[in-house]
Order: structure tokens, then sequence, then C-alpha cells
């Protein structure tokens, strides 16, 4: 290693990386900036979905998946990372600090980092096979390293999740902050953010534990078998800014687990931005032992399902202040 500390052209990169992470409505809502050696990270308040996301969980757990991936491409550059969470109490908006150290990559770290390249959020039906429980196992032990734990949803739990789902669905129906917000941020061709049209499913009406319905839905999916996917919960002991800003490191360590493993995912949050419907998963599902942050579907596509477009990103120049 010539230098104690990564250059400006690998901490580009290694953003380039983070930013492909997932989001609420795919809103990015993160802002970057390198200060020396160092990279800070932002929420970006402008970005924050008030009907959707009105305690701004979602916005932080994005951002902290924005982090992991970071950290993660870091790593496969040859790089470990010491985090400082919310650093600076005088500006909430400022979540991590993140300084380096020169270190030999992994083999974990080269398949992880390959993972941020294929993961998609996959919001069509999963086939009918079953997930090895051996998998469900190395996912959560992964994802357990970043500071939050994840909870399998056993089939005689899936009602409590699936009441809850439901009624938020309900709720939003009738809300017009939240359907003007979900038109706004959905059914989007060709701009660099927000839920393209193109990979959005029409609601199935047989989902045992109903997803969000995205605005002007363009994607045709005709898995008609029963739909075998796991269901996870993201959550944490506390339920301050830094639990969640963990939980969403623990979010991506578990979706680049599963995309290394062949797994397709997505995240689901839906409920949990009712705080009725968050406090009922507490109650149901966690049995109050501990708080949602996210909830994560995974499972295999079936083999003659079409590759999904890439969900576009905002260039670096958007999200780097220089």
């Amino acid at each position: 290693m010539s230098s104690a500390q990564p250059d400006a052209e690998t901490l580009h990169a290694a953003i380039t990386m983070a930013v492909r992470a997932p989001s609420v409505h795919n809103t990015q809502p993160w802002r970057w900036r390198i200060t020396g050696s160092a990279v800070q990270l932002y929420a970006d308040p402008e970005r924050h979905l008030s009907a959707t996301d009105p305690q701004r969980r979602g916005l932080v757990l994005s951002c902290g998946a924005a982090l992991h991936h970071l950290r993660v491409a870091l790593a496969m550059l040859g790089w470990s990372t010491a985090v400082s969470y919310i650093p600076d109490p005088v500006d909430p908006d400022h979540l991590a600090t993140v300084e380096c150290a020169p270190r030999e990559p992994t083999r974990t770290d080269f398949e992880l980092s390959a993972a941020i390249l294929h993961r998609q959020s996959d919001r069509r039906r999963y086939s009918d096979w079953r997930v090895p429980p051996g998998y469900i196992r190395t996912i959560a032990t992964r994802a357990t390293a970043c500071g939050a734990v994840v909870r399998h949803v056993p089939d005689a739990l899936r009602a409590n999740l699936a009441r809850p789902a439901r009624a938020a669905i309900e709720q939003h129906a009738t809300d017009v902050d939240y359907q003007l917000e979900l038109a706004e941020w959905s059914g989007r061709r060709g701009t660099s953010d927000g839920v393209p049209a193109a990979n959005s499913p029409v609601p199935h009406p047989n989902n045992e534990i109903p997803v969000r319905a995205f605005a002007e839905p363009a994607l045709v999916d005709r898995t008609m078998h029963p739909d075998a996917a796991e269901w996870l919960v993201i959550c944490t002991p506390a339920d301050d800014r830094r639990s969640r800003l963990r939980a969403g490191e623990a979010l991506s360590a578990a979706l680049l687990t599963a995309t290394d493993l062949g797994l397709s995912s997505s995240v689901q949050t839906e409920p949990l931005g009712l705080p009725e419907l968050r406090d009922e998963i507490r109650t149901h599902v966690l049995y109050d032992c501990a708080y949602a942050q996210a909830m994560v579907r995974v499972g295999w596509v079936p083999t003659s399902a079409a590759p999904l477009p890439q969900t576009p990103r905002r260039p670096l120049s958007e999200v780097l202040d220089q």
C-alpha cells in the first residue's frame, strides 16, 4: 500500500458503489462530503417523504444502507473503516463520519462487493422453492454483526405480519397526501430517481402478506403457483436515530448476503410508517422485545422470469458536496 489513506479517486469509486443502496421510494436521500481522508454522510431532508415516512425512520434507514455499501466497497478496495455515528449533536442530519485504515480484503469482501452490482429490489412473486434454513441463518448472522437483529417470521406468525400489512394498504388508500406522494415518486420513466414503472408489478391478489402497490405498474408477473418467500424483520433493542442507522447497515448486509446466495429480495416498510401498526408488529411478531425497522422478503424467482431493468441512480455530482 503506497499511502496510509485512500486517495480521492478511491473514495469517489466507493461512494459510487454506496449510492446503489436501496432507499425508500428510491429517493436516494443522502449527501456525501470528503474532508481530507474521511467521508461524511448526511441525510438530505429535502428528500424526506412526509406522508410515507412521517418519523423519518425510513430516511435514516436508507442512509444506513448506503453507509454499509460504502464500507463494503472500501473493504474490497483494501481499506477497513471506523465509523463515528451521529458525530455532531448540533447537526442531526450529519449521520456518520468514516475513517479508513489499510487492510487486506477478504473473500467475503469481494463477494459482498460483487453483490452490490447485482442486487435489485424484485417485487414479483417468487417461486415455490423453499429457502434453505442455513441461508436464513447466514443472512441473520451477517446482519447481526452490523448492530441490529434479524428475526425470521415462521409460518405460525405470518398472519400477525399480514394483518398490519393489509391495514396499512387500507389506510393509505384513503390518505390523499400519501397517494399524491406515491404518484410523485413512482411510475417513473427515464428519471434518475423514484420507482420505475418497469420494476413495479401489479399487486397479486393471492399474496399472503400484501406489499406496497406503486403508481402505474408496468411489470408483468405471470407467476401463479404458491410463493415460498421467507419474511425477515430487521429490528433493534432501541429506537433512536443511531439504532435506525445501524438497522440500515444490517438491512444492507442482509440484502447483499441474500444476493450473494443467489436469492432475490425486496424491502417492505409500508406498515412501519403508521405508529399503531408498527406497535402491533412489535407486540405480535417481536413480543415487545425489539423495534421493527424494516421487513425483508427473500426467495427464488422462477427460472422463466425475465431479468429486471436496472433501477436508476443519481450521478455522483448530484450527491457529493465538493
